[in-house]
């Protein structure tokens, strides 16, 4: 499927805006008197920014294609 330049740029822009939101939150959890509790939340989260990232990734790699 075939996407345009615009739209990658857009998500990969949406993609990098929720990673940095994921990222602070995980800082707030850990920073928590008691992290531990919210082990299953911090878990998801990084779960997702690395799922994020690699979305990320594939989308730079298609871009890349474009402008060669």
């Amino acid at each position: 499927m075939e996407y345009a330049k615009e739209n990658l740029l857009e998500a990969k822009r949406q993609i990098d805006s929720t990673c940095h939101k994921l990222r602070e939150t995980i800082k707030t959890l850990r920073a928590k008197e008691t992290p531990e509790r919210y082990r299953s939340q911090i878990t998801l989260a990084e779960r997702r920014v690395s799922a994020f990232e690699l979305a990320g990734s594939l989308i730079e790699r298609e871009l890349n294609k474009k402008t060669d």
